[in-house]
Parts: C-alpha cells; structure tokens; sequence
C-alpha cells in the first residue's frame, strides 16, 4: 500500500506496488493455485531472488520536499505489506486489499465507517471477538446493533432499518456453521442502501469468493487459514469498489493498524499452499462428520457437507471443492464432561484458534464465545455440550481414534 504519512487517502492505484499491467491482466486468468503463488510473489529484478525480500524499514526517502514516492511512512504504505496486498486482491477477485494487525482489528476498520446514530445487523451465529466489539465497544459510539438468523432472509429484510449502514454475516457461522445465502443477502442490503460485509475466515477464498456473489467487503482473519500455521497474527480486507476502497484504506491510515512486515511475509508464504491444504483438509472433516454423526454419545453434528445440515444445498451451490475443514458436534453430556472431552485428546491441541496445519479442539461456552451474554448464548444455541473442531492435515484414522478415546474416556 502506499499513500503518504500526511496524505488524507490514497486511490486504488497509487496504493499498489507498481507492476507490469499486461502481466497482471493475464494473470487473471490462471487458476487460483497459480495466482497465489505468482502475483505479488514476481522476482526480484536487483537479485533474482524468487522469493521477494522482506522489507522492514519504517520510512523511505522522498524525491523532493512536497513530492511522494511510491511509499514514504510504513504505516502508510510498505513494500512487503503491499505485495501480499496484490495476491490477496487478485485471489478474491476485487480491486484491492487491506492487511490489517489482526483480524478484528479489520472488523473494527469496516465499523469505523459507521457513525453515532448508525444501525447495524449481524448474524447470531458470531465470532465471540465480533459480538464482544459489537456490543461492548461499538455501543460507545452510539452504534446500535441487532443480531438476527442470517439464514432467514425475511428476518434480515425486518431487522434493516432507515439507520442501518452495514450488514456482517459469517459466510460458514461460528460455532453453529450456518451458511446464509449471498445473493439474497446481497439483494436485501442493497436494496435497502446499506453495505453488505462477510467475514470469510472459515470458508477461504480457496472454496469461496464472496465478492463473485454481490458482497462489498470480505474479511478473513488471516492467522487461521491464510497463514495457515499458528506463527503469525493478521486480518485482511478485500473489496471490488475503489471508492469504498479509499475509505477504508484512509480509516487504516489514520488509525495505524496495519500488519508488519514479516507476518506479511509469513501470510504471503501461507497462500501458495492456501488451495492443497484446504481441500485435502476439508475431506478430512467430512470424514470425520459422518463418523461423528453415527457415534452413540454425539447428539447433533454441524457440518455444511452433511446431507443433513439445513443448508446443504446452498452450499453445494456457493462453495467449490469442499465445505471446509471446520467441524462442530454437541455431545450427550454435561458441560464437565464436554471440558473433559477436549482436555483428553493428545493430537488435538486445546485452543482456540483455528486454520493451521495441526488439528485443534475447544469448548465454545467456556473459550471463543465465552464473551457473548449467557442469555445469549442459550438463545442462539452454544449449549454446553458444543465442541467445535479445527481439523489439520494428520491423517483421518489417528484424528478418529484420538476423538474416540477422548469421547470413550470422558463420558
């Protein structure tokens, strides 16, 4: 990115890393795969390195008092944060992107377009980070906002108000794993003047491009899949309107949260294998599903690639080449027990995060949704017997013999 220290936006040209437009415009049609290993990842021209060099200075010299270069304030702009910024755009498939310091730190980019007075509608089935910055910092600024089925268009249709500005859906939801539908939430939104954001973190622009389904800004919390393995923390915005663009690249310069330049590198690194991971793990996690959903302690299994999830149809639909690696399951116990189920497995690390190369277990009530209201969280469903899952690359048998025993041993 770049836009100077003191500049008030910058455009979704000047922002870019200066590069060979015939090559970009044919880069567009190659495959994913190859997309995310070759744009932004050129050869350096000084060296011939195929690996870009990982640039940490924190200013840059200018041609003249009054006269910009390509970057001058990292904050602003930085080489390495912009490169990973141009794959990210061409992947989703919009004109620009946005690398933030975290993943909620980019939900709090797209919130800062609202003003007192402003409403908002989210989804019940919600990162407990969003819920918590909804409405407990949100509410501050005198943004109010009402929490609704996303899969229930007429619901959402209601909740839309004359002050609403923003709708924020998850397109696989948290824990629960609902998938709303995009085109109609699309129609909604904008019919009724508001914009329409996605958080995409689960679903990956390998199996889901919302921008391609009249979405205005996809998010991802890029420590999880982008990266891909736990050893980095970022957030990304991606958006196809350049003037929507501007404002939240002026919101992210003004407001300084933007990702260093070596997790920048190390979420570039996870990219190029992006695809391989997350399809080879999302047919460990239907596996696992099915199983799940015949073991005699598991009352109920959310997984969007069973016949018998309520949207599986939809997302035969929406997504491609696997319904994602996420997997959550409600057990025939206490929430005693359902702790000591995630406390007893030996390849499923206890976390809460999600996405990376090793497969990891939690308890939703107690971990990642713990900040959500109690009467919420009866409300929309996170029971005391949830346990969600973030299925790795080990191999289906050891992943189904550490649950079985853990399940076995526990209840």
């Amino acid at each position: 990115m770049s836009g100077g220290g003191s500049r008030q936006s910058g455009s979704a040209d000047d922002a870019r890393i200066p590069a060979d437009r015939e090559q970009e415009h044919r880069a567009v049609k190659r495959s994913f795969r190859t997309r995310a290993i070759h744009v932004g990842n050129e050869v350096d021209p000084q060296t011939g390195a195929v690996v870009p060099p990982i640039h940490m200075a924190s200013t840059f010299q200018q041609p003249g008092a009054g006269k910009w270069g390509t970057f001058d304030c990292s904050r602003s702009g930085n080489p390495t944060r912009g490169n990973l910024e141009r794959t990210l755009a061409s992947l989703e498939g919009g004109c620009n992107a946005l690398a933030f310091s975290s993943g909620m730190a980019a939900i709090h980019g797209v919130t800062m377009i609202l003003r007192s007075g402003d409403h908002g509608v989210a989804g019940c089935d919600l990162y407990g980070g969003a819920y918590r910055l909804l409405h407990k910092i949100c509410n501050r600024s005198g943004i109010s906002v009402t929490l609704v089925d996303m899969t229930d268009s007429s619901a959402v249709d209601a909740a839309i108000g004359n002050h609403t500005r923003l709708v924020w859906a998850e397109t696989i939801g948290n824990p629960r794993l609902t998938i709303p539908d995009l085109h109609e939430l699309a129609r909604i939104t904008h019919a009724k003047d508001a914009l329409l954001g996605v958080d995409n973190t689960f679903g990956t622009p390998a199996l889901l491009r919302p921008l391609e389904h009249g979405v205005d800004i996809v998010m991802h919390s890029a420590t999880k899949y982008l990266g891909g393995h736990s050893d980095c923390l970022g957030g990304t915005l991606a958006v196809s309107d350049p003037q929507l663009y501007d404002e939240l690249y002026f919101i992210q310069n003004a407001t300084g949260a933007v990702l260093d330049p070596v997790s920048s590198f190390l979420v570039a690194r996870g990219l190029k294998t992006l695809d391989v991971r997350v399809r080879a793990q999302s047919e460990t996690a239907s596996h696992l599903a099915v199983w799940l959903q015949q073991h005699s302690r598991v009352k109920q299994v959310f997984y969007p690639g069973l016949p018998t999830h309520p949207q599986h149809e939809l997302a035969g639909r929406l997504f491609e080449g696997g319904f994602g690696a996420m997997v959550t399951f409600e057990l025939d116990g206490s929430i005693e027990q359902t702790a000591r189920v995630c406390e007893s497995t030996q390849l499923f690390h206890l976390a809460v995060s999600l996405g990376a190369v090793e497969s990891l277990i939690e308890q939703p009530a107690t971990m990642s949704h713990a900040s959500y209201d109690a009467a919420d969280r009866e409300k929309f469903g996170i029971s005391d017997g949830l346990i969600r899952l973030s299925v790795g690359l080990e191999s289906f048998e050891d992943l189904q013999a550490d649950l079985d025993q853990a399940i076995e041993h526990s209840l």
